[in-house]
């Protein structure tokens, strides 16, 4: 069972192109179509069906399919916090 935070997490790593299920499968030990139910599950229909038409097919969401060229899960700028001083000062 996971909780919200979790949950979360699960979600926005499905959205992002860039993290393979196998990745999902060995944080939170949710296989593929575990995920699809619990994106089924949580979000609106439509957005659902948008989400699915978007990774249906796609070779970076499955590790074995993926080009080698790609060897990490986000953007080297994704995850990284402003400091708050450089945030005021903008």
């Amino acid at each position: 069972m996971l909780t919200p935070s979790e949950k979360s997490r699960v979600i926005e790593m499905a959205w992002e192109d860039r993290t393979p299920f196998e990745a999902i499968e060995t944080l939170y030990g949710l296989t593929e179509p575990q995920v699809i139910g619990l994106m089924r599950q949580t979000l609106k229909h439509k957005t659902f069906k948008n989400w699915r038409a978007r990774v249906s097919g796609r070779k970076s969401k499955h590790l074995k399919l993926r080009s080698e060229v790609i060897g990490r899960s986000h953007c080297p700028s994704q995850y990284k916090v402003k400091s708050a001083t450089k945030a005021k000062s903008r």
